[in-house]
């Protein structure tokens, strides 16, 4: 639990410059029965054994010991690599099947840390029947296993950390090495941030020009920033596309990983294979997912109620209140949402996975594309919410609304010693969307910043603290050898950090477009915000994975998943939450008035209805265009595909056949052609005879008797003008 200056300022510390061949730690938590804790240990030590492991077990903290684990035979791992490789040429994500050499495959294709450990990693976890150990942490009989994580590499950590800080924008070679370090999976998500960095330019630009010319609520920016966001979706597939090619991951995620939580319902024989599988009804699946609608309903009541009732109190206690403490109840709707968001947050998205463990996912990439997808509800309601409840609920219904905020003065009055509680006339607050819109791309972002590197580490320097003074007089090193000390304990520290999700930066991301392409048009310096914001996030999120969690697993991945549906959702949505914005707001700031008669419902309609199929339009535009251009990842690929033709041809025919042909001459025909009357000649004297078909073909020997007969023919013949 280091800061970044005590891991890196001083580059001299051993213990950084070695992860002694350490493949994996498992922490093993001791329970209070003895005896259980001594079978539990076994076992574990037995399982990783049985499948080519070895272990070397030391201390941990007070309650737990640190079991360290690397692949007893290189050979062994290369095996196991090299199946994989055979299994990623079979479901075609790689074109060329593997060299039959191994060592030969392994020369010219090394092995990546990020392939070593997910293969390590692999054979802790999967189940038994597929070669594995089957150690789930947290489950079942492995329920004392409490985290199993791979050992930062902190040189390259340190040298990493350096040059992002000195780098404006990152290049396929940086890229590359955070794939090769921690896998595609995250790979894909810097890669994403730093597409989405480098496309923030242009909006940023003209958002500027648009803030200094036209000003608030322009349908040219809101068309310009529509069209940018079809372009950067679009874009963004093709690009994620060339980037599995080159990775050599693409098709990855048709080899689905097994849940180890799955419940089978009964076995049947698979119709190709005649394998037995365990199935799951889809019935009874499709039962369970139709709760995501009273889920996504109960979400939106939920959330939504809370949001209306802070936004109520909110505009009682800033528009209409004129009493005593005026300046420090209308921070009240913000506590009250500072403390129950992030609860009621926390408790629908722990409902969310046990809705998704309910539907039972034979995969973890099933289960968890599920899981993403409730969670992008709720991260959409919690998101938004306030900017639609003011941009269609308080600027065009305001006026109506207000009485029945009298409640609130009733229940101040019963509560205040004074007989009447002084108000004053509530008139529309033409700023309000504005100011919402700058909380939203810069003081949230700022907070945002502080939650994900502030906060951490005051947390675990805390927590540093508070474990000083528990373990003050007890010698938790005691058993550690001279030499392995300071390794051990900056083990100790690795193991007390959190496991690093990936999930949550997407959200993050994906949430932050979600404003740009829905609400920009309201403040048109959003996208300025968020591309100062963004430089700053893509070092934090790269200091997050050094310094503050756990090396991640390093899975592989050939998208950004679930995600990009959200991507292309939010793109869609906001054609048509702009135009209705552009159409309340353009003509006058405070839009309606607070009056709905000022709208006329068919245009409102009409606007966003135009919206759409324009959005639609440029969509099927800017995807033809795409389709037409080149990119190095297709080239690779058809290259690849080329020579693998070229070289069945040659195994399957020979090289002499599979020679390109030398251009047909009249010569070298007249020679095939009279070789070939020659011998069917021979051929018909010698069984005598012969069917009219072939003395057909023996009438005339040759090409020459046959041009010299068609002119004799020709000269005969009556010419006669057309």
């Amino acid at each position: 639990m280091s800061s970044l200056r005590s891991l890196y300022s001083n580059g001299d510390r051993p213990e950084l410059k070695t992860n002694m061949n350490v493949d994996y730690v498992i922490q093993y938590k001791i329970p209070s029965d003895r005896a259980e804790a001594e079978a539990g240990f076994t076992q574990l030590i037995e399982a990783l054994t049985r499948v080519g492991l070895a272990t070397e077990v030391r201390n941990g903290d007070e309650s737990s010991l640190l079991v360290f684990v690397k692949v007893a035979s290189e050979k062994h791992l290369t095996n196991h690599i090299y199946r994989e490789r055979v299994q990623d040429w079979l479901y075609g994500v790689r074109i060329n099947a593997p060299d039959k050499d191994v060592g030969k495959e392994f020369a010219n294709h090394s092995i990546s840390e990020a392939e070593r450990l997910r293969t390590v990693y692999l054979l802790i976890t999967k189940p038994k029947n597929e070669g594995g150990a089957g150690i789930t942490p947290k489950i079942g009989q492995w329920k004392y296993v409490i985290s199993i994580f791979p050992l930062h590499n902190h040189a390259f950590n340190r040298q990493w950390i350096k040059q992002w800080s000195t780098k404006y924008f990152l290049n396929e070679q940086d890229l590359d090495q955070i794939r090769d370090k921690f896998g595609e999976s995250v790979a894909f998500y810097f890669a994403f941030v730093q597409s989405y960095f480098a496309f923030l330019l242009f909006p940023a630009a003209f958002g500027f020009g648009a803030w200094l010319i036209l000003g608030r609520y322009s349908w040219f920016y809101a068309f310009v920033n529509s069209l940018w966001s079809v372009v950067f979706f679009e874009w963004w597939k093709k690009k994620e596309v060339d980037l599995a090619v080159q990775w050599g991951v693409r098709g990855v995620s048709r080899i689905q990983r097994p849940r180890t939580q799955f419940k089978w319902d009964h076995e049947k024989a698979d119709p190709v294979t005649g394998e037995a599988v365990k199935v799951y009804p889809p019935v009874k699946r499709l039962q369970t997912q139709l709760l995501q609608i009273p889920f996504a309903l109960g979400c939106l009541a939920i959330l939504g109620a809370l949001y209306v009732f802070c936004f109520s109190i909110e505009i009682f206690l800033s528009e209409i209140y004129n009493g005593p403490f005026k300046s420090y109840l209308t921070f009240t709707p913000t506590l009250i949402l500072t403390g129950a968001i992030p609860t009621l947050s926390t408790i629908l998205s722990n409902f969310a996975e046990k809705l998704t463990d309910m539907e039972n996912y034979e995969t973890i990439d099933a289960h968890q594309a599920a899981l993403v997808r409730k969670i992008f509800i709720i991260n959409f309601i919690t998101s938004y919410t306030p900017l639609f409840l003011s941009a269609f609920v308080y600027m065009p219904f305001g006026n109506l609304l207000v009485p029945y905020l009298d409640v609130f003065k009733i229940t101040a009055e019963k509560l205040s010693s004074e007989k009447s509680i002084t108000t004053q006339e509530f008139r529309i607050n033409p700023n309000r969307l504005k100011t919402q819109m700058i909380y939203f791309t810069v003081t949230a972002q700022v907070v945002n910043f502080a939650l994900e590197v502030v906060v951490p580490y005051v947390k675990r320097k805390a927590f540093k603290e508070v474990g000083k003074v528990q373990s003050k007089g007890k010698a938790t090193a005691v058993n550690d050898v001279a030499e392995e000390h300071a390794f051990l304990e900056r083990v100790r520290n690795e193991a007390q950090l959190d496991t690093y999700d990936v999930t949550g930066d997407y959200r993050e991301m994906v949430v932050q477009f979600g404003y740009l392409s829905l609400f920009s048009a309201i403040w048109p310096l959003t996208p300025v915000c968020f591309l100062i914001n963004n430089w700053f996030e893509l070092r934090s999120d790269a200091l997050k994975i050094a310094v503050s969690s756990q090396r991640p697993i390093p899975w592989r991945a050939d998208s950004i998943g679930p995600w990009l549906n959200a991507l292309g959702f939010l793109s869609w949505f906001g054609s048509l939450v702009s135009s209705a914005i552009i159409y309340l707001f353009s003509n006058d700031a405070e839009g309606p008035g607070g009056d709905p008669s000022n709208i006329a419902g068919w245009g409102l309609l009409l606007s966003m209805l135009l919206s759409e199929h324009v959005y639609l339009a440029a969509q099927f535009a800017v995807r033809y265009a795409l389709s037409q251009m080149d990119s190095p990842g297709l080239q690779k690929e058809r290259a690849e595909r080329f020579a693998m033709r070229k070289q069945l041809l040659e195994e399957s025919l020979g090289p002499d056949v599979t020679e390109k042909p030398l251009p047909p001459t009249a010569q070298a025909g007249e020679k095939i052609t009279r070789e070939s009357l020659e011998e069917e000649a021979r051929r018909i004297s010698t069984h005598g005879g012969g069917t009219p078909e072939q003395l057909f073909w023996l009438r005339q020997q040759g090409m020459d008797e046959t041009i010299q007969i068609g002119r004799r023919w020709i000269s005969q013949m009556k010419v006669t003008k057309d």
